[in-house]
C-alpha cells in the first residue's frame, strides 16, 4: 500500500507561482488577508517553481527553486501558514536544456547520459525500415499500436557533435525556431539507473522543499516497449510505479499518480486498488452536463462508485490544463465494451456547448496526423457554465461535497472569463492559455468585492474546517432533478440539498454543536 498523507479533509489552492502578482510572495501576500482564512490546508504549485523552458513548466530543466519566482523565505511562510505543498515530477521527461541532455548535445555517443534519454532509431532497430531522412519507420503493426498525443512520429531531431542529426523519442511538446535553436520535452529512458539516480535525487530534493505530496505527472508514458502502445504498458508501468513509490516512501511523500484514460478501460480501478490516491478527471465534465441537462444520474452513479470502492481521490473544476472528455468514454476491452461514464453524444453535447460558449478543443492524433479522438476541451469552468454565477456556486458546493480532495484553480475562485488574447498569442500549442490568466493584486482586491468570490470562499472554508467532512458521505435518494449530499462525523454533520432546474441549494451544517443554515 502507498504511505498516505492525511489530506482528506482540507481544501487545496492550485496556481502557478506567479498566477498571482508576480512572485510566489504574492499569492501568499493574498493568503493572508482575512477573506482567506482558514480556507485552504494544501497548495499545488505548478512546476514553474522549478526551472523549466516549455510547456508552462513541465518541460523541467532542473528541480531547483526558480529563484525569480520563489525563494526559500516563500516556504518557510507557508509551513508557518500550515499550509502542505504538493510538486510535480515529470517523470516521462525532460528538457533539451537540462544538464544531461546538454551533454548529449555536447559530447554525442561519449556522453555520459548517452542512454538517458531514448535514440528512436536505436529503439527501433530491427523493426522497422530505415526512411531517406534517416529516421527508421516501426513496421505497422507496431506503428499502428502507438498512442499519439500529437500529429506526426513523437521524434525531435537533434545535432550531435559529428554533424549529423539524430531522432529522439519526443512525446509531447517541442519549438523549433527558424534559426534551428529548438525547445523540446525530451522522453528519458527508464532502463538507464542514472535515470533512477536521478529520480532518487529529486524525490530527496521537494521533501527539502516542503512536498507531502507528489504528482507523477505523465507516468504512464514511461513504459515503453516495442509490440505495445507505449501507454500504462503492463506489466511494466506497474514495475516501475512500484520502484517510485518504494522512493516515496523512504521521503514520506504521498504519490498522485496522474492518468488521462477512458473510463471504459478502468485503469483508475486498477490504480486505486494498489492504494494509490487518483485523480478524479470524470467530475469537470459529469458536472456541467448535470447542470447543463438538469438530470443528476451520472453524476451520482460516479459518487457512488468512489464510495462503494474506497477511491481516495483529489477532485476539480478547473485546473492549469482543459476540461476533459476523452476520460468519460467507454472502451472495448478483449472483445467486450465498457461503458463510459456518459453516451457519445452525450459527451458531444457538453463538448458543444462548451465550445458555443469559447472553448477550445485538443484531440488526439495517428502517426499520419489525422485525428483518432477528442481529448480535451480549453475553456475557464466558468465560461463553460456561460458565465453564470449561480451555475458556479452550485459546481463548487458539488464538488465539495463530492468524496474526495477538492483541488481548486485559482482563476475559477475568482469567476474567470477566457481569454481568447492569451490562446491567440500562444499559437498552435496555445489553447491551454485561455484559462491561465495572471491575476494582479489589483485584480484580488477587485474581485474580494464580488459576491461570487465571497460566496465561494465562505464554500471552500466550511469545507476545510468543518470535521463533518472528515466522517462518512451519504448519497440520499431524490429525484434526478434534485442533489442530497450528506456528510457525519459523530455530532458534525454538513448536509447539501440541490434544485438542479433553479440551480439554487442550501447547506445545513453544525458548528461547535450550533445548527446553521447557508441559503444560495
Amino acid at each position: 500500500m502507498s504511505k498516505d498523507f492525511n489530506i482528506t479533509n482540507g481544501v487545496m489552492l492550485n496556481a502557478y507561482p506567479d498566477s498571482i502578482g508576480d512572485r510566489l510572495s504574492d499569492t501568499i501576500m493574498m493568503l493572508k488577508k482575512p477573506e482567506f482564512k482558514d480556507v485552504f490546508s494544501l497548495f499545488y504549485i505548478l512546476p514553474t517553481f522549478f526551472n523549466s523552458d516549455l510547456d508552462r513548466g513541465f518541460s523541467i530543466i532542473d528541480y531547483d527553486l526558480n529563484q525569480d519566482l520563489v525563494s526559500e523565505e516563500d516556504l518557510k511562510v507557508l509551513e508557518n501558514l500550515n499550509i502542505q505543498l504538493k510538486f510535480d515530477i515529470v517523470l516521462n521527461h525532460l528538457s533539451v536544456a537540462s544538464p544531461q541532455f546538454k551533454d548529449l548535445l555536447k559530447n554525442g555517443a561519449k556522453s555520459k547520459y548517452k542512454d538517458f534519454f531514448i535514440n528512436w532509431n536505436t529503439f527501433w532497430e530491427g523493426n522497422g525500415a530505415m526512411r531517406e531522412d534517416g529516421i527508421i519507420i516501426p513496421k505497422e503493426e507496431f506503428l499502428s499500436k502507438l498512442f499519439m498525443r500529437k500529429s506526426g512520429l513523437p521524434i525531435l531531431k537533434v545535432p550531435f557533435p559529428d554533424g549529423t542529426e539524430q531522432p529522439y523519442w519526443n512525446t509531447f511538446y517541442q519549438k523549433v525556431n527558424d534559426d534551428k535553436t529548438f525547445l523540446g520535452q525530451m522522453d528519458v529512458n527508464a532502463k538507464s539507473e542514472l535515470v533512477w539516480d536521478f529520480y532518487e535525487e529529486t524525490l530527496q530534493k521537494v521533501k527539502r522543499f516542503g512536498c507531502k505530496i507528489l504528482r507523477l505527472d505523465a507516468f504512464a508514458y514511461l513504459h515503453k516497449e516495442i509490440g505495445q502502445s507505449n501507454f500504462f504498458n503492463k506489466p511494466g508501468t506497474w514495475e516501475y510505479l512500484e520502484r517510485i513509490k518504494q522512493i516515496a516512501d523512504t521521503n514520506d511523500l504521498t504519490l498522485l499518480p496522474e492518468i488521462h484514460a477512458e473510463y471504459g478501460l478502468h485503469l483508475h480501478d486498477e490504480v486505486a486498488k494498489e492504494g494509490y490516491r487518483i485523480y478524479d478527471f470524470f467530475l469537470p465534465g459529469l458536472t456541467i452536463h448535470t447542470l447543463e441537462t438538469g438530470n443528476n444520474k451520472a453524476l451520482i452513479t460516479w459518487a457512488k462508485e468512489i464510495i462503494s470502492k474506497g477511491y481516495k481521490t483529489v477532485n476539480m473544476l478547473g485546473c492549469h490544463d482543459g476540461i476533459p472528455v476523452l476520460d468519460l468514454k467507454g472502451k472495448s476491452v478483449n472483445g467486450k465494451y465498457n461503458k463510459g461514464l456518459l453516451e457519445d453524444d452525450e459527451i458531444e453535447a457538453v463538448m458543444s456547448v462548451i465550445m458555443e460558449r469559447g472553448g477550445r478543443v485538443k484531440n488526439l492524433y495517428d502517426p499520419e496526423g489525422n485525428k483518432i479522438s477528442y481529448y480535451q476541451v480549453n475553456a475557464t469552468f466558468f465560461s463553460a457554465l456561460g458565465e453564470d454565477e449561480q451555475k458556479l456556486l452550485l459546481a463548487r458546493a458539488i464538488q465539495l461535497f463530492m468524496p474526495g480532495t477538492p483541488q481548486v484553480w485559482y482563476l475559477d475562485i475568482f469567476a474567470g472569463k477566457n481569454d481568447y488574447q492569451a490562446a491567440d498569442a500562444g499559437g498552435s500549442g496555445g489553447h491551454k492559455e485561455i484559462n491561465r490568466t495572471n491575476l494582479t493584486l489589483q485584480n484580488i482586491e477587485e474581485g474580494l468585492k464580488r459576491e461570487v468570490v465571497l460566496n465561494q470562499l465562505k464554500l471552500l472554508r466550511l469545507r476545510n474546517t468543518s470535521k463533518a467532512f472528515s466522517g462518512n458521505v451519504r448519497i440520499n435518494e431524490t429525484s434526478d432533478k434534485e442533489i442530497d449530499i450528506k456528510w457525519i462525523n459523530k455530532n458534525e454533520v454538513a448536509h447539501l440539498t440541490a434544485n438542479l432546474k433553479t440551480y439554487n441549494f442550501t447547506i445545513n451544517y453544525t458548528e461547535a454543536g450550533i445548527s446553521r443554515i447557508l441559503y444560495f
